[in-house]
């Protein structure tokens, strides 16, 4: 079977896998097809189950009422929920995917979660002879349907080497960067950089914008400079034209923000900047903005 190679968007060689995926979503959807498209056997559990059956008719698997029933005779399992609470609900109890998953297998959980679950529930599987790992996503929505996101792992070696060539499927690379929860943790570090970086970018363009500037003949000109990033690549134009229904969601980066503030509490890192920028998409919530692109904070600034 084949996994994605990220240069040329073709599937590599892979062994087929019998594998669930937990959760479909605008992240998890995509990322189940895409484990269907290389060649694997795909069952999918959805809260709501009319969106699994729907997936599983456009791509050919099976659908399953419950998590258990979704990983019988899985040797891998993913998911992509919300948040802990989500993650918890469709792991534990007697129809959670640890109930139902045999011996050896290994669950990849692709939500942004709390460094304390993915410890918590790494501890469990490893009594029941699971494998988990902690493997939180960056590349939003377009990356997870392209097949290009970034995973950052944390677990076991041995279960890391197993599961990376199966999450190839969707992914442009996939790294082990520690031990249980360091994926999480790392996702962490990925969301203080985006949170700066667009604070930063909005600032820059509304001062350009009052001053009457040309501003998206200006970001071409930095763009080839020091001041280049991917927002500024990817969000700076439909900054300026005030387009912002589309992307990663402020409700969804208040919630990831909303963990590194726990985890900055609990190991005693200063994140004055993160805390300010949190804030400020608080405000843009208050504006009805729950579910514009996280590039809205400009919004307030005008």
């Amino acid at each position: 079977m084949r996994a994605m190679n990220a240069a040329t968007k073709t599937y590599e060689s892979v062994p087929a896998r019998r594998v669930a995926f937990l959760g479909l979503g605008v992240m998890g959807a995509p990322m189940a097809g895409h484990l269907a498209r290389a060649g694997h056997e795909v069952t999918v559990y959805n809260r709501t189950a009319a969106k699994a059956d729907a997936w599983a008719k456009e791509y050919g698997g099976r659908a399953a009422p419950t998590p258990a029933q979704a990983v019988a005779g899985a040797g891998f399992v993913f998911a992509c929920v919300g948040n802990d609470d989500d993650l918890r609900s469709v792991v534990l109890g007697e129809e959670g995917a640890f109930a139902g998953m045999k011996p050896g297998a290994i669950f990849v959980d692709h939500t942004t979660a709390s460094a304390a679950v993915a410890r918590e529930l790494h501890a469990l599987a490893a009594a029941r002879g699971l494998g988990f790992v902690d493997a939180p996503v960056s590349g939003g929505q377009a990356g997870a349907v392209n097949g290009m996101l970034t995973v950052m792992c944390g677990g076991d070696a041995a279960a890391f080497d197993a599961m990376k060539p199966v999450a190839m499927a969707f992914s442009r690379a996939v790294t082990l960067v520690g031990g249980s929860g360091a994926g999480q943790l790392a996702k962490m570090v990925n969301q203080i950089c985006i949170a700066g970086l667009v604070q930063g970018l909005s600032e820059a363009i509304a001062f350009g914008q009052k001053a009457g500037l040309d501003m998206k003949q200006v970001l071409e000109v930095i763009g080839k400079g020091a001041a280049q990033s991917w927002q500024m690549d990817n969000r700076g134009k439909t900054m300026v034209d005030d387009q912002f229904e589309f992307g990663f969601a402020v409700d969804w980066m208040r919630k990831d923000l909303g963990l590194v503030l726990d985890e900055a509490r609990r190991n005693g890192a200063r994140l004055p900047v993160t805390a300010v920028v949190d804030q400020f998409y608080g405000d843009v919530q208050r504006m009805g903005g729950g579910r514009w692109d996280t590039s809205s904070l400009i919004r307030r600034l005008k």
